[in-house]
């Protein structure tokens, strides 16, 4: 009887919640923000904002051209009117 009465209290006691455990939010990553940059004047006419250094390399005709490197927007590499 004692076993039962026993069951039945543990039975109506309050069972404690368990919050679900929170969501991870994916965050976008982004770049970070970089000092020293330098604009500079693209082949194009347009003025972009360069972080890493200028470069010469070899273009299809054997010559060589000048690019800026790191820039900013989707290019990485820019080449530089002369």
């Amino acid at each position: 009887m004692h076993a039962l009465a026993s069951v039945l209290l543990l039975l109506s006691l309050p069972a404690p919640r368990i919050a679900p455990a929170p969501a991870l939010v994916k965050q976008p990553v982004t770049q970070q923000a970089r000092k020293g940059g330098r604009w500079y004047l693209a082949e194009s006419g347009h003025a972009v904002y360069c972080y890493g250094p200028v470069m010469m390399l070899t273009d299809a005709q054997g010559g060589l051209q000048r690019v800026a490197t790191f820039c900013r927007g989707e290019k990485t590499m820019v080449p530089l009117k002369d």
